[in-house]
Parts: C-alpha cells; sequence; structure tokens
C-alpha cells in the first residue's frame, strides 16, 4: 500500500461525501435565502420560520434521492470492497 493509493482513497471518499450532502446542502441553502427574505420584507422574526420549512424540504429531498445516494454509496462501498487486496499488501 503506497502513499499515493491512501490519498487517493481518501480523495474518493470525500468526494463521495461531497456529492451526496451537495443535493442537501443545496435545497438547504436555497429555501434559508428564501425565508430569510420573506423575513426581512415581512419583519416577521419567528424562530421557527426558519428551521421548519428547511426540516421539511431536506426531508422531502432525501426521500426522493434516496436510491440515487445509495446507488452511489454502494459504488464506492463496492470498489473499496474490491480493492481490499491492495490495501493488504
Amino acid at each position: 500500500m503506497t502513499e499515493g493509493y491512501i490519498v487517493t482513497l481518501g480523495q474518493n471518499a470525500l468526494y463521495t461525501a461531497l456529492l451526496i450532502s451537495a443535493p442537501l446542502l443545496g435545497i438547504s441553502l436555497i429555501i434559508g435565502l428564501v425565508v430569510g427574505i420573506f423575513q426581512a420584507t415581512t419583519q416577521l422574526q419567528d424562530q421557527t420560520l426558519s428551521f421548519v420549512p428547511k426540516i421539511i424540504a431536506v426531508l422531502v429531498t432525501v426521500v426522493l434521492l434516496a436510491p440515487w445516494m445509495m446507488r452511489v454509496m454502494d459504488s464506492f462501498t463496492q470498489n473499496l470492497y474490491l480493492s481490499i487486496q491492495y490495501l493488504t499488501r
């Protein structure tokens, strides 16, 4: 096992984590901006108004993208298991 292989493995792990979390973070960001603009225009400063829509939007996104997320994680895990022989050298 070389240092280059460890770096590549770490890069693949970070890329997979970023790929899976990006849609959730993006939806949360968009909903947060919309709610923030709504709160600024109406001067309604309720704390729960910013959290509840984000939680609902992220939950809906997880439900809709769960099959894709599982395929990405499954592909990464299969590649990791197939490379065990290189890790033990």
